[in-house]
Parts: structure tokens; C-alpha cells; sequence
């Protein structure tokens, strides 16, 4: 690695005298923008007592000088062969600020050349700036991860980078032991900035970003799309966005180092997700809060400048002018003859997505005049996956006596879903966008299963029972349904249970299936979405003693014992289930206009 690294040393250096040389050229024969990558300086000449620069960004977009002292090199600690360089900042404005959220990713620099890029923070309430450096030997390694096809070498016409060249006196020699810092040392925050959003909507999702890997520093910012002219240069603020249009959520940090195909920033992961596609944003930094327990920068996104592909442990790369593929989500909130609209995109990410969908969902629903304590919404919609049956999305969505919001529940089953069509193990789904619409309804409509009841206590096979049934809504009079069903003509003699239940009991069950915890490929689990029953009405079930099979989506009832054995010595090889009883026959109840809750069994004998 090191003998790549001193080829690619000098390959800069030789980068470096080409640009010095443009820069002699007469004005009017100069590049419009000249790119190149500065030259590096390796881990093994840094030493205790070197004096350095850093870049970062207080205010504005230009970045300014921050003196740096090398305290010594630590081994292994982020990571089997993961060094760090422990600097000290100096400074008027560092030794104020503190090493605060945003400035991950600063480019320091000894005798002019890339020594890596600040990434690390020692303690809470640090009184001294101590920072850890991520070695630029490290983070240069993600270029060779990246197996997309080169981009072409940017030009003039994509304006947006520019090369930064900084000077700095050499140090002395030494060496720091790690042991005394390891235990303290964490990656400094990336500001997750939240615009557009209800302060409810960060308290309840703000920790499930944080479960994810994403520490969401509650900065504040917002979204431009005017235009930023200055160069994105080394130590310039840059943003990822996970979403972006009526409703905003960017990372912002600091970019390290800049050549005509590639940046690289940060120098930690964001989340270390390997291969990523989400938009690249310049950004202007609006203030730099100072505080002991969480300084962090004020930022604003401005224009769209390409794309971060790559997450890794040593930091995260963009590459200019490519465009990222986003989802795009249409909200639509019907009361009365108002109808309120949100219109924006979230990331395409397996594990990112169905959070953002839930935070956006709830927030679009939660942080408008119509919300209300006891609101219930009707939703219709769609998720469409390019090559498959659109998933319907429809359902009645009601506070709960735990004191569930109906807009936190309809924001969890828009996020269960992109799960399950994001979780299956065999096919990678391209989802094409989504588009909702809730009807609100300015009371609590919510019932509950109070009694079932049949006066049949035998049938034969073919006769048709009645089952009757007692719904009781919120703060309101009682509802009698009776719901026929017919007995199938293959039922065998005996017990014969009958389950009255709400659709959501119906589903679980099912979803509870060892066949389900395995996992099934996307057409399977989207044909199963899709027959998912609706909230609003009484199902009755009738469960034979006769087992069935499940293989895949598909149901095979009321199986032979012969055949059953056969099946069930298959399992190991195909995604299929043996039940112990079968789900013979259905029936429910129209829309009730309610959403129900409950579930009850009968038992009759078939003779």
C-alpha cells in the first residue's frame, strides 16, 4: 500500500506543477476551471510536534485557516489497521467553538501537502479543541472501491470545484500512546438538519434515525435552490440529502479533497452503507453555534452538484455532475372541499427509506392547522415498483387507547410496507414513486368487536351458517352485522372453528408464519400485500382441522394427509409452510366506516 500510495503521491505532485503552470498562463487563455488533486503527505512522516493547517467553514461558503499541532499518532484505533492523527486546533475561532458538529471532513494539511481530514472528537465537554485525523492514505482507498464507470472529467461547464493549496511548518518527532484516548474517541457529528418539520415529528422518529447509525444533531437550516457561484474547494461545507422538496432532511460535513472526477468528504462513514445514490448539494454555512455539550453549524443546501456513491468506514465520495435516483411522494390531504398537497422525494435505500417514509408521512399529516386529537383518516394509494403490480394502499387509520395518534399509525404501515418490498432477500426493487390520499375525518371513528354469536351448534358440509355479529364504535350505539357463510362441501367431520376477528388478526397471522420470517422474492410479497384485508369490516374465517400449505403467495387447503407428508418433507428446498389447519372459507362485512378492532372464536361440529 505504501508504494501505491508514493506513486499516487507523486502522480499528484505532477497534478500540482500543471496547475502552477496554467496559472502562469495569460488570463484570457486560462481554463475556465482547472481541477487537479493536491499532493499528500504519508502517515509515516507524521510526528509529534508538527504544525499545521485545517479548512472548515464558520460562516459563508469560504473556508478559513485553522492552525493545527500533531500530539502523536494512535494505532489501531478506529478499526484493525485504522490509525488516527491526535491534533490540537488553534486559534481564535477553534479554541471558541470547540470541534463541533459539521466540521467532519476538514482537510489538514503539513509543509502544503494532504495529511487526512478531521473526523474525530475526544470526550463530552471537551475544554481544548483535540480532534482525531483520518489519514488521506485511507480515505484515498475508496476511490478503488467505486465499480461504477468513470465519469468524464469535469469541464467548464460544470462549475462547482476548485483546488485549495495550503503551506504549513514541519514539527519534531514522537509518539503518543493510544490507550490514554482510545476509550473517548468517537466520530465528530454530522448535522442531520430537519426542515419543514414539526418539532413532534423529530422527538418521536429522531431516535430511530439515531438506531440506524445517523447521531441527528438538531441543528438548524434550510433548503435554497438558488444558486451557490463560489467553487466547492477543499474545506467547503457539502451536503448529502436524504430528502428534499416541501420537507427537507441533509448531512452536512466538510469536504477533504478535490480532483476532476471525485471529492471526498467527511473522513467517517455516515452510516457505512458501502454503495449509496443520494444528491450532493453545496452548502452555506449561516453561523457556527458554540456550545460544550453540542456545537454544530447553522447550515443552508443550496444547488444540486452531483452525487455521493460511496459510504465508507474512512469517509464518504461524490462524484460531480452525476444525478441520483430519488422516489418521488405525492401527499395529498382532503377536509371538506380543501385539499392540501406534498410534493417531494425521499432516498432509494433499504434501510433509510421506510424511516423517511414514516417521518415524512406523519409530519405531512401532524404539522398542519387540520390536525387534531381525535382526527381518523382514510388513506388510498399506491407504491409502484417498476416491472410489478402497483401495492394498493388503503386503510382507516383511528387514535388508540394508548394513546397512538392515527397519523403516527398511518405513518407506520406506509413504513411496514416499503419494509417488507425492501426486505425480501432475492430481487432489488426499483420503486417508482408513491402517491397518497387521506380523507379527514374530524372525529374518532373506532370500533370494537364486542360479541359473536351463531344458533347453529352442528352443520353439515355445503349448509350455510349465519354468524352475528356486535360492534360497539367510540361513544356510540351499538352495531348488529349478520355475515352468511357457506361451509365448503370438502369439509371433513368433526370440530370446525370459526374465527371472527378484525382484518389486521387475519394478516398476522400469516405474516407469523415461519415461510414469512425466511423471507419471499418481490412478486410474492407484493401479491401478498396486496391481498392484505382492509381495517374497516368484520371477517369471519372458518379453520378446518385438515392441515394446508402455503408456497409462496400461494394457499393449498385442506390437504390430504398423503400429500402433506410429501409437501412437508419439501420445506427444506422451497419457500412453503405446512399449517396444522386450514383457512377453508371467508366472508365479511361491507365498509363499516369504522376502524375495527377485535377477534373472537366459535366452535360448531360438522356432521
Amino acid at each position: 500500500m505504501r508504494t501505491a500510495t508514493s506513486s499516487l503521491a507523486a502522480l499528484l505532485c505532477l497534478s500540482s506543477s500543471v496547475w502552477v503552470a496554467a496559472q502562469n498562463l495569460p488570463a484570457q487563455e486560462r481554463p475556465a476551471a482547472v481541477i487537479v488533486a493536491p499532493a499528500i503527505i504519508p502517515l509515516d512522516q507524521i510526528h509529534e510536534g508538527m504544525k499545521g493547517t485545517a479548512l472548515t467553514v464558520f460562516q459563508g461558503v469560504k473556508p478559513e485557516s485553522m492552525d493545527v499541532e500533531v500530539l502523536g499518532v494512535m494505532r489501531n484505533v478506529n478499526g484493525p489497521k485504522g490509525d488516527i492523527i491526535l491534533v490540537r486546533l488553534h486559534g481564535a475561532k477553534p479554541e471558541y467553538t470547540g470541534v463541533v458538529a459539521g466540521m467532519s471532513g476538514s482537510p489538514v494539511y503539513f509543509d502544503g501537502k494532504l495529511a487526512g481530514a478531521l473526523a474525530f472528537r475526544i470526550g463530552e465537554f471537551s475544554k481544548e479543541p483535540i480532534a482525531g485525523v483520518t489519514p488521506i492514505e485511507e480515505m484515498l482507498e475508496i476511490n478503488a472501491l467505486d465499480r461504477r464507470p468513470a465519469p468524464a472529467p469535469m469541464h467548464a461547464s460544470l462549475p462547482g470545484l476548485s483546488e485549495a493549496t495550503q503551506t504549513a511548518s514541519p514539527g519534531e518527532t514522537a509518539a503518543l500512546p493510544a490507550q490514554n484516548y482510545s476509550n473517548y474517541l468517537k466520530p465528530i457529528e454530522t448535522p442531520l438538519v430537519f426542515n419543514g418539520f414539526s418539532n413532534e415529528t423529530l422527538q418521536r422518529y429522531a431516535p430511530q434515525f439515531a438506531a440506524l447509525g445517523i447521531v441527528p444533531v438538531m441543528g438548524i437550516g434550510s433548503r435554497s435552490d438558488r444558486k451557490q457561484p463560489e467553487p466547492i474547494e477543499a474545506g467547503s461545507a457539502v451536503s448529502a440529502v436524504l430528502v428534499r422538496g416541501d420537507m427537507d432532511i441533509a448531512a452536512t460535513c466538510t469536504v477533504t479533497y478535490v480532483d476532476p472526477q471525485r471529492l471526498l468528504a467527511c473522513g467517517h462513514p455516515l452510516l457505512q452503507f458501502g454503495e449509496v445514490d443520494l444528491p450532493m448539494t453545496k452548502a452555506r454555512v449561516l453561523a457556527t453555534l458554540p456550545s460544550p455539550l453540542n456545537a454544530f453549524k447553522i447550515v443552508n443546501t443550496t444547488e444540486t452538484i452531483g452525487a455521493f456513491v460511496q459510504d465508507r468506514q474512512n469517509g464518504i465520495m461524490g462524484v460531480p455532475g452525476r444525478e441520483s435516483k430519488m422516489i418521488p411522494v405525492t401527499v395529498a390531504l382532503r377536509s371538506g372541499a380543501a385539499t392540501k398537497e406534498f410534493h417531494y422525494e425521499v432516498l432509494n435505500n433499504a434501510r433509510l427509506s421506510p424511516l423517511a417514509m414514516m417521518a415524512t408521512v406523519f409530519n405531512a399529516l401532524h404539522g398542519t392547522n387540520e390536525y387534531g386529537e381525535d382526527i381518523t383518516y382514510r388513506m388510498n394509494g399506491v407504491l409502484s415498483v417498476k416491472g410489478y403490480p402497483d401495492v394498493t394502499l388503503r386503510n382507516m387509520f383511528a387514535p388508540q387507547d394508548n394513546g397512538q395518534p392515527a397519523a403516527a399509525l398511518a405513518a407506520a404501515t406506509i413504513g411496514e410496507r416499503f419494509g417488507r418490498i425492501y426486505g425480501n432477500p432475492f430481487d432489488a426493487p426499483d420503486v417508482q414513486g408513491v402517491k397518497l390520499d387521506f380523507d379527514l375525518v374530524r372525529e374518532r371513528r373506532s370500533a370494537r368487536l364486542e360479541a359473536a354469536r351463531t344458533d347453529m351448534t352442528e352443520a353439515r358440509p355445503g349448509d350455510q351458517i349465519v354468524v352475528e355479529t356486535v360492534i360497539r364504535p367510540y361513544r356510540g350505539e351499538r352495531l348488529v352485522r349478520q355475515i352468511p357463510i357457506r361451509i365448503p362441501t370438502s369439509i371433513s367431520k368433526g370440530p370446525l372453528r370459526i374465527l371472527v376477528s378484525d382484518g389486521d388478526t387475519l394478516d398476522r397471522m400469516h405474516r407469523a408464519t415461519p415461510m414469512m420470517n425466511r423471507g419471499l422474492g418481490l412478486a410474492p410479497t407484493i401479491a401478498l400485500l396486496n391481498r392484505e384485508r382492509a381495517n374497516d369490516r368484520v371477517y369471519v374465517s372458518l379453520l378446518g382441522s385438515d392441515p394446508e400449505a402455503m408456497v409462496a403467495d400461494k394457499v393449498m387447503p385442506t390437504l390430504p394427509l398423503s400429500v402433506m407428508n410429501v409437501m412437508d418433507n419439501m420445506r427444506g428446498t422451497q419457500d412453503m409452510i405446512v399449517l396444522g389447519e386450514s383457512s377453508v372459507s371467508e366472508a365479511s362485512t361491507d365498509s363499516l366506516d369504522y376502524v375495527v378492532s377485535g377477534a373472537q372464536m366459535l366452535t360448531i361440529s360438522i356432521k
